[in-house]
Order: structure tokens, then sequence, then C-alpha cells
């Protein structure tokens, strides 16, 4: 008998959460310093087109909305924590828009991929909406996951690769310093 498999811990068990909230350097900058988390990339989701493209979902062509994938420990982070700083580090609130952004694809959206994680975004949003987080209703679509199309390789890592940017500096950072000071605890060490 191999007395090594004996001592071995069991595999660790990865889930995805597909999430929409604006600019997906924004989320991907955050996201990718959570513990728990072991990869964040920025792509589209939600569209009818079968395929994406930045130059096509700005142009509001495909019906996709920016969204990173986070693919996380759930041992470590749930699904519900993830949704606690997602809803931290942006406006639900507003439809179709965040900041100076606009359009559809910049919509506020949870992409679910089974019963649990769309019971669990339900519950968060009526536990926001009933502690009345924001002074205006939650806009947030909860729908069910159908394709992720990875985003071009220059959106990858936007923030780590490019934080002197004017847009990095005025947009991002804020975001990313807004995360570090209420989830100290829960940052990748």
């Amino acid at each position: 008998m191999d007395k090594t498999r004996e001592t071995e811990s069991p595999p660790t068990r990865s889930e995805v959460a597909t999430l929409g909230g604006g600019c997906f350097w924004c989320l991907e900058a955050v996201f990718a310093e959570l513990r728990g988390v072991s990869g964040v990339e920025s792509g589209f989701s939600g569209g009818s087109a079968h395929d994406a493209t930045y130059e096509r979902v700005c142009g509001g062509r495909t019906g996709h909305a920016e969204v990173v994938q986070v693919t996380f420990d759930p041992s470590i982070v749930s699904f519900g924590d993830l949704l606690e700083v997602f809803f931290t580090i942006h406006d639900p609130t507003t439809l179709d828009r965040q900041g100076a952004d606009a359009g559809t694809q910049y919509r506020s959206v949870v992409f679910y991929d089974s019963p649990s994680q769309k019971a669990t975004a339900n519950e968060v949003i009526a536990h926001l909406t009933v502690a009345k987080v924001w002074d205006d209703p939650i806009v947030t679509q909860v729908a069910p996951f159908q394709a992720f199309y990875k985003a071009e390789d220059y959106h990858q890592q936007y923030f780590e690769r490019n934080g002197n940017a004017p847009y990095c500096r005025i947009v991002i950072a804020p975001k990313v310093a807004k995360f570090r000071e209420k989830f100290l605890d829960q940052l990748r060490k």
C-alpha cells in the first residue's frame, strides 16, 4: 500500500463565478487580490452573438457584458463572499452604466451556473435591498450563464501592467483601495 496517498490532502474543488459590474479591468484588479481566488480572466458573457471581441462588444453589436470569470476555492472564499466584494466595488443601481462608462456592456449582472449560485445571488440582493444600502433600487440582473469569451490578451491583468495609466489611477485605483480597506483580512498574503 502506498502510504503517501494516505497523508495527501484531498484535491481542492474550484468553482467559477461570472460577474459583470462595469469595466472588467476594475473587477479583475480587485478579485485578483482576494484570498481563495486562483484566477481571474476578463471577458464577455450574456450576448446573443456566438463570439465576442472588445471592438464588437463596445460597439453594442453583440449584447454581451464585460465580465470577469473568477475561479475560487469555496473552502476559503464562498460565492456569497465574492458577491459581498462585488456589491461593494460597483454601483448596482445604475442601469447599463458605471461612472462615465455607458451601454449594456457595462451592466451589473451575476451569471449563475448552478441553482445554488442563483439562490445566493437573489438572497444577497434581497438582503441589500432590505438593508437600504443604496438610495436607489438595485438593478443587477441575475441570469443563467451560457458562454464566456475571453477578452484579448492586452485586457488581462490590465491594472497590474498599466497602474500608472490615467484610467487606472483615476478609476481603478480608488476601487482597489476601497476593497483593501474594507476587506483587509481577506487579502492574499
